[in-house]
């Protein structure tokens, strides 16, 4: 334990993540574990008893705890003007909406993307749209993202703005935990997943057709807050894209008479874009093959009809 824990520690991870099944024992464990690491521990209890840990968790000074949804029999009772940080985790079959009843007492969420407890096990692509759901419902809260992380489904999540993953199996069977902690922070070694699966579908992206105007255009950026519009055809395919810098460039066009801005001066007619069925390795040879930043991404199908949108404005800030 004490090698591994070094090994770790060297690789400058964020917490230990410690799973307590209904056992104040874990806390010997986390005991035993401050004598060889500072690194804050992230404790996930699983009881339908939460109040009886609070002292333990006091005592210890846990940086995270998170209750398990499934398993409260009741409102969760947090103790005010500790220094812990408290989340509620949900399996992937519980909507985020039963966050609402928490949200007063519970910093973060955490998203258990595969069986909890079963290790090893599969990401469930459907937990990409409960991400983004919970991101736009409760904007202030952080998300924790826990089960079959690897380097693909890390990049993934933090395109769509996670906090933090847990990751076990992907890192202890790898023949380098160093290397392995590299390709999860900033790389993609494999590709099973498209684009389709966890793009921005067209119901929760702007859309506007082409006949839009500039206050329409303007009005729908703002709306939506993610810093594009997307513009479409009678038939569906994509006409353009309208972003913050597309504005900007019509305001600096037109800074004697904003009046006279026009749609032509704020939609781009010909932005880059990627079919639904591309992989993350099709999706980063793209954006690599461009000698400028890309921030978003409109999706099509073989048709070249509108189906969804990318935004890399999430992905940008976790690697700044």
């Amino acid at each position: 334990m004490a090698q591994l824990v070094q090994e770790l520690d060297d690789c400058h991870i964020d917490f230990f993540h410690i799973d307590c099944n209904d056992n104040p024992g874990v806390f010997d464990d986390i005991q035993k574990l401050r004598t060889l690491s500072r690194t804050p521990i992230d404790l996930h209890i699983i009881s339908d008893n939460p109040k009886k840990y609070f002292p333990l968790i006091q005592e210890h000074q846990v940086a995270y705890v998170t209750f398990q949804y499934e398993n409260l029999s009741g409102p969760l009772e947090i103790p005010r003007g500790t220094a812990t940080r408290y989340g509620l985790a949900i399996t992937s079959d519980t909507p985020v909406d039963v966050f609402e009843a928490y949200q007063d007492v519970c910093d973060f969420i955490l998203i258990m993307t595969t069986v909890p407890g079963q290790s090893g096990g599969k990401f469930r692509k459907d937990n990409f749209k409960k991400i983004r759901k919970f991101r736009n419902q409760f904007p202030g809260k952080a998300i924790h993202v826990d089960g079959g992380v690897n380097d693909e489904t890390g990049f993934i999540l933090r395109m769509l703005g996670v906090h933090s993953v847990v990751s076990g199996s992907y890192l202890v069977n790898h023949q380098s935990i160093g290397a392995a902690l590299m390709h999860l922070r900033s790389s993609v070694i494999h590709s099973d997943y498209q684009v389709r699966d966890f793009m921005i579908d067209l119901e929760d992206a702007p859309v506007l057709d082409e006949q839009a105007g500039v206050r329409e255009i303007f009005q729908a950026i703002e709306t939506y807050k993610l810093g594009f519009t997307l513009i479409t055809r009678q038939d569906g395919t994509l006409a353009g894209l309208s972003s913050n810098a597309d504005m900007r460039k019509g305001f600096l066009k037109n800074l004697d008479d904003f009046n006279a801005i026009s749609r032509e001066d704020i939609i781009n007619t010909q932005p880059v874009q990627v079919e639904e069925t591309a992989t993350i390795s099709d999706l980063l040879a793209l954006i690599r093959s461009k000698n400028f930043l890309i921030s978003y991404l409109p999706v099509v199908n073989s048709r070249q009809q509108l189906t969804g949108a990318l935004s890399f404005i999430n992905l940008i800030r976790s690697e700044s």
